[in-house]
């Protein structure tokens, strides 16, 4: 296979609070990267992504570069917003990739160039043979949430049979299966509850004593899992969760660590919630959801949605969030309960809020992430600067 590289359409580009700092390849859909599902799907790794100019120099581990100016001609482009299976796709003498009845994915038959198919509608057309791929698309940024449970029902039996796994202490309720990857640790008195679906904990990960842990769920790499009830979640890499969680996607770096309810929520890399926070995913009426988007107040059509966090949100103690609340890339905020947007790089206790100092942001930034023994690199230092002064832009 040629070089395979992902591209984010004009509709992926406003899935606020997201498309501020990270491609949507670098989101979560179920259990995997965007990225991770592409590589799987037509096995061969990912190249670059073909993404907004702001985002030059997004860098964060196991990710690509953004991709060259140009692209060769034999190159796969594929849509950031699908996110096939984890089967394996035909791959060899095939033109045109079709998930859903949609173009997902084309090999060019002559160089682009990416600032030219950024700007573009679409990729560019091609010919040939076709392949149809499973998958999901992601026409809003609330369809990672929406769709979240069928995703993991799908993903986990294939990851599981990958696995080497371990036998583990822990109790077992249902007959979905529990796959503890070597490396992992589970301690005795958690309780595996796998009547709706299997639970999969990936190596360096910890389950630690009187957690229960409702399936579907995936438990990333060395992530750590503490009492309460975590339900149908997908929880990335590095990860701490506390407290009361279900049906949500930790995309990676991101701590939940206390008390404090979160549902059908969606939480960008580096996302830390105060002791306490907790997110209502559903209304009195039992309507369906609306949220703000950069295009204006739209209707979710999911009757269960919490909030979105964009990377390095932040919350203060016991802060409460409405259904269907959106809060931008590096706010913090605290003490009363948000609107249902709050812009990035909002700082304070209450609407009207203040503009987060670049700087500061930045310093807080480095510190979180030197705790993982992260640095932020000079590259995504210029991007979050560059975020921050576009940050009217959602």
């Amino acid at each position: 296979m040629p070089a395979l590289y992902l591209y984010d359409d004009r509709v992926a580009r406003t899935f606020a609070p997201f498309a501020l700092t990270r491609p949507a390849a670098a989101l979560r859909a179920g259990a995997l990267l965007v990225a991770e599902r592409w590589a799987r799907a037509l096995g061969v790794p990912v190249a670059g992504y073909v993404t907004s100019p702001d985002l030059q120099g997004f860098e964060e581990p196991g990710a690509s570069p953004v991709a060259p100016e140009v692209l060769p001609a034999g190159a796969v482009v594929a849509n950031a917003r699908f996110a096939p299976s984890l089967a394996r796709a035909a791959a060899d003498d095939v033109a045109v990739w079709r998930g859903g009845g949609r173009v997902a994915a084309v090999r060019l038959d002559a160089p682009v160039a990416a600032a030219a198919l950024v700007a573009a509608e679409h990729p560019p057309a091609a010919a040939g043979a076709e392949a149809t791929l499973d998958g999901w698309w992601n026409d809003a940024a609330w369809d990672y949430v929406g769709q979240l449970q069928t995703q993991l029902a799908a993903d986990l039996p294939v990851l599981a049979a990958e696995l080497d796994t371990v036998e583990h202490p822990g109790v077992v309720l249902g007959g979905g299966g529990v796959y503890v990857e070597r490396g992992a640790t589970v301690e005795p008195y958690v309780v595996f509850d796998v009547n709706a679906g299997p639970v999969v904990v990936r190596r360096g990960a910890t389950v630690q004593a009187f957690t229960r842990v409702v399936g579907p769920c995936y438990v990333g790499e060395h992530s750590l899992v503490t009492a309460d009830r975590i339900s149908g979640c997908a929880i990335g890499d590095h990860c701490k969760v506390h407290g009361e969680i279900s049906a949500s996607v930790l995309v990676g770096h991101a701590n939940k660590a206390h008390d404090g309810f979160v549902g059908h929520s969606y939480l960008g890399r580096w996302v830390n919630l105060g002791a306490g926070t907790t997110t209502s995913n559903l209304k009195n009426t039992y309507g369906t959801v609306a949220l703000w988007t950069p295009q204006g107040v739209r209707d979710s059509g999911l009757q269960f949605l919490g909030t979105l966090f964009g990377d390095h949100a932040k919350t203060g103690i016991g802060l409460t969030l409405t259904t269907g609340t959106v809060v931008g890339a590096g706010a913090n905020v605290y003490e009363r309960m948000p609107p249902k947007y709050v812009p990035p790089f909002s700082w304070g206790g209450g609407a009207p809020y203040d503009t987060y100092d670049v700087e500061r942001f930045l310093r807080v930034a480095e510190r979180a992430m030197a705790r993982r023994q992260l640095p932020l690199t000079p590259a995504m230092r210029g991007l979050l600067a560059r975020a921050h002064a576009r940050r009217g832009d959602g």
